[in-house]
């Protein structure tokens, strides 16, 4: 239980910070897509903020491996951590880090309980678009056929994609940029689901309070019909009984005073 309650300690010490971090992982990822003719040293700087904010993840994966209770447990229960963790030693792959940045990101924003469902499936769906968006602008740019070559382009593409509508006016040309693709309509998918889960829970939850109370109320108005007829019944009969007792001859005769 104390290690337990040290795991939780750190969680919640370390949620603010991680999200801060994953900002800066957005905006080192960001600009040299957005700016690829910056100065070397920017995208060196960029490159050391991506490998930083991964590490720091990773390490914080490794702490809360520490304080688990069961540590064979928390892998066990944690997959898609361990395999962000892992990913990007696999092959150093710029997209390998956001990919696994973004699985870790996404599962400490689940564990924060001041997150709402509906705030985490709108912030995934913007994270999603952007990342979309510059992975395969960055991919499909310089690519021989390519028709992504701006920004408007890949988000355009993205947006498209993740809502499966896909007009087809700009597509990837390569293996790389249709692996995106597929990853998008997925997570596009996955996202709609959840969202149409939850108007729907909200509906069926609504429903339920009308029917609770109206089945109160109901039940409110037939208690008030009984106690309406027993009163009406208890009326009848105490204005019967005083009825009865106001019949002539019914009262006993006075008493007369002996006769002298």
């Amino acid at each position: 239980m104390k290690e337990r309650t040290a795991q939780m300690r750190w969680e919640a010490r370390t949620q603010g910070p991680l999200l801060s971090l994953a900002v800066a992982f957005a905006v080192a990822y960001s600009v040299p897509i957005v700016a690829p003719g910056a100065d070397t040293w920017v995208h060196r700087l960029c490159t050391v903020t991506e490998w930083a904010v991964w590490a720091a993840f990773a390490a914080d994966y490794l702490v809360r491996l520490a304080l688990a209770p069961g540590r064979w447990l928390f892998v066990r229960s944690h997959p898609l951590d361990l395999l962000a963790v892992a990913l990007p030693l696999v092959q150093p792959l710029r997209l390998l880090r956001l990919v696994s940045t973004l699985l870790l990101v996404g599962r400490r924003a689940r564990m924060a309980p001041q997150i709402t469902l509906t705030t985490y499936v709108g912030g995934a769906v913007v994270g999603l678009m952007m990342f979309g968006s510059l992975a395969v602008l960055r991919v499909e740019r310089d690519a021989p056929g390519g028709n992504i070559k701006t920004l408007g382009d890949a988000v355009w593409w993205s947006f498209t994609t993740m809502t499966t509508v896909g007009y087809g006016d700009h597509a990837p040309t390569t293996g790389l940029g249709r692996l995106l693709a597929v990853g998008l309509m997925i997570s596009g998918i996955a996202l709609l689901g959840v969202v149409t889960a939850n108007i729907a829970a909200w509906f069926i939850s609504r429903f339920e309070r009308d029917d609770a109370e109206e089945r109160r109320q109901t039940a409110l108005l037939e208690a008030l019909t009984t106690e309406v007829k027993q009163l009406r019944a208890e009326v009848a009969r105490l204005s019967g009984t005083e009825a009865g007792a106001s019949v002539p001859g019914q009262a006993a005769a006075p008493s007369s005073s002996p006769r002298s």
